[in-house]
């Protein structure tokens, strides 16, 4: 893998070197370097340092001008305003650094490994045991999916984990009542069918509930029977696996329809740290991090309190001697730092767990599994709402099913594609394909173009316009290029950098050129909305090139219409590489 150093941070050193060599008692300095609408690149960093030095700034930016070495990068360089350095790029320099992104035999376009990557262990896509998935499910899954991908890209080594809710008094009730009704958990058809799976599921939970609920003589055999789970009884072990495992066919069902992979060795859920509680509760108490307070094991923090202005506790173990979230929380933290060897953990969990989540890792610091180089780091995400700007619910009030939601945004697409499918000559299989693409894109596309901890409102209408900033517009994109090169006939993209280019050419150039910044800058700071922004203006920076640049005109001369199809070549390579980091497809005809 060849990596390829950007068209930026070529200048930015070059800037830096004239920096010190005119300046030699400035020290190192930064150029402060950034895009520009007067030029390709404005640099201010020359301003801060005259009133450091107490010179003229004007006089300064004269002298690292004239430090800088003649060569191939700057086409022209002004000094503007009270020194800032207004400059431009040779065409040949942009063409030759895309020539060799093009080149990379990693298929990486040139963009380098993260030089502090590290081992990430990333939690997200939580579940639970015998529940149905509601879109309260979607960011978690959608948002670590992509940020895996991301993170992986960039050469981090990413433990996945699934921290699944599969212990505790519900699965008491759920066994108690699979013993007094033997076959109960057993469904009709096919036994990989998510949904038969998650029928059976919710028949056998409504039953046990409402048992529950009326006979007291049960609920007290179901509350024996959570301590018979929690110390270990095989029987109910094997009853509350064959819940778990019926749950894993519903799961795996949802998450095959988000075009995400869900591995099993991943899945973690409570059940996985039980071992470790009493453990984890001992360390506490001895080392003095957690005490007892009015019988339950307790960490205090001096700035978390109540309405009443007294101090909220973390409960670590409860009066009655049950475990709280947090003993399993922070048994994850020590099993991840310990035998994991994490360097990060990531947990992708929505905002209003904030508070949590912050007393969790500050009790695992004063315990010392975090520190000495390991972070904990929630990427905390928002609410998806509808489109009357309130949290999204059915007509009859009710969480929305995860797996309804899909396959409307699926059906909604389908009938968009099948509008344009004889234009483009699609057959009925490509329709249904590119829907299923198109359908789910859009709802990842609209979830991750959010800043995670905004609140956003899901509105299918707008999400599948090929209009805006929507998936289907950067799927468009894509398609049409492969369009083109499809009716290029003999002509092969080729770069010349001989050429002299257009605005638009050089626009488009110089945003391929971002890419791998792009990344690194999503990749430090867990931040995926980041790479939707880059790729939507990618595609916009193509639309207008269309506008102003015909590729296959008869007009042009071979050497453009070649440079023209490495541009546009290279563009949708670039947009199928990014969205790919989504979890999004691109299909080639659309």
């Amino acid at each position: 893998m060849a990596s390829v150093p950007s068209l930026a941070s070529t200048l930015q050193q070059q800037l830096a070197d004239a920096l010190t060599a005119a300046l030699p008692d400035a020290g190192t300095a930064d150029p402060l370097l950034r895009r520009s609408d007067r030029a390709d690149f404005q640099a201010n960093g020359i301003l801060a340092l005259a009133k450091k030095l107490k010179g003229n700034p004007r006089e300064l930016a004269g002298q690292v001008t004239a430090a800088l070495p003649a060569g191939e990068l700057i086409k022209d360089i002004e000094v503007s305003g009270p020194g800032f350095l207004n400059i431009t790029l040779t065409d040949r320099a942009i063409v030759e650094t895309l020539a060799a992104r093009a080149a990379d035999a990693g298929g990486r376009l040139g963009v380098p490994l993260r030089p502090d990557a590290g081992k990430t262990v990333i939690d997200y896509a939580q579940p639970n045991v015998a529940k149905e998935m509601h879109v309260g499910h979607l960011r978690s899954a959608v948002i670590g999916d992509a940020m895996v991908r991301i993170l992986e890209f960039t050469g981090e080594d990413v433990v996945r984990r699934h921290h699944i809710g599969d212990w505790g008094t519900q699965f008491g009730m759920l066994i108690q009542y699979l013993i007094e009704h033997p076959g109960a958990l057993k469904h009709e058809g096919d036994a990989s069918d998510g949904e038969a799976a998650m029928s059976t599921l919710n028949r056998v939970y409504k039953a046990s509930r409402a048992l529950f609920d009326a006979d007291e003589e049960f609920k007290a055999r179901s509350r024996d029977r959570v301590v018979a789970l929690q110390a270990g009884d095989p029987e109910t072990l094997e009853l509350w696996q064959g819940f778990v495992d019926e749950s894993k066919i519903y799961f795996h069902s949802v998450f095959d329809k988000l075009d995400m992979e869900v591995r099993d060795p991943d899945i973690v859920g409570e059940s996985g740290y039980n071992d470790m509680l009493e453990e984890t509760c001992r360390i506490l108490e001895e080392t003095g991090v957690a005490v007892r307070s009015e019988g339950a094991l307790c960490v205090f923090f001096d700035d978390v309190k109540g309405p009443d202005g007294n101090k909220v506790p973390l409960i670590v173990k409860k009066t009655n001697g049950g475990y709280g979230y947090a003993a399993t929380d922070l048994s994850a933290i020590r099993n991840r730092v310990q035998d994991l060897k994490a360097d990060t953990l990531l947990y992708v969990v929505d905002a209003r767990q904030s508070l949590h989540f912050k007393m969790v890792f500050e009790t695992a610091r004063r315990a010392g599994w975090l520190g000495d180089g390991v972070k904990a780091v929630q990427l905390a995400f928002g609410t998806v709402l509808g489109k009357d700007g309130k949290p999204f619910k059915t007509r009859e009030g009710e969480t929305v099913r995860l797996e309804d939601l899909l396959d409307e945004a699926v059906d909604r697409a389908t009938a968009v594609v099948r509008e344009k499918a004889e234009k483009v000559g699609l057959s009925e299989e490509e329709i249904v394909e590119n829907g299923r693409y198109v359908g789910i894109g859009a709802v990842k596309y609209a979830d991750l173009s959010t800043s995670a901890v905004r609140d956003y409102k899901f509105d299918l209408d707008q999400m599948v316009s090929l209009n805006g900033d929507t998936s289907v517009y950067l799927q468009y994109a894509y398609a049409r290029i492969q369009s083109i090169l499809r009716k290029a006939g003999d002509a092969v993209p080729a770069a010349h950098p001989e050429l002299a280019l257009a605005p638009a050419e050089r626009a488009l150039g110089l945003h391929l050129d971002q890419f791998g910044e792009v990344l690194a800058e999503v990749a430090a700071g867990y931040e995926p909305h980041k790479l939707a922004a880059y790729l939507y203006q990618l595609a916009s920076h193509l639309t207008t090139f269309y506008d102003q640049c015909q590729v296959l005109s008869p007009d042009n001369a071979p050497e453009v219409v070649e440079n023209r199809l490495f541009l546009v070549e290279l563009t949708a390579r670039t947009l199928h590489q990014g969205m790919a980091l989504l979890g999004i497809r691109t299909p080639e005809r659309l």
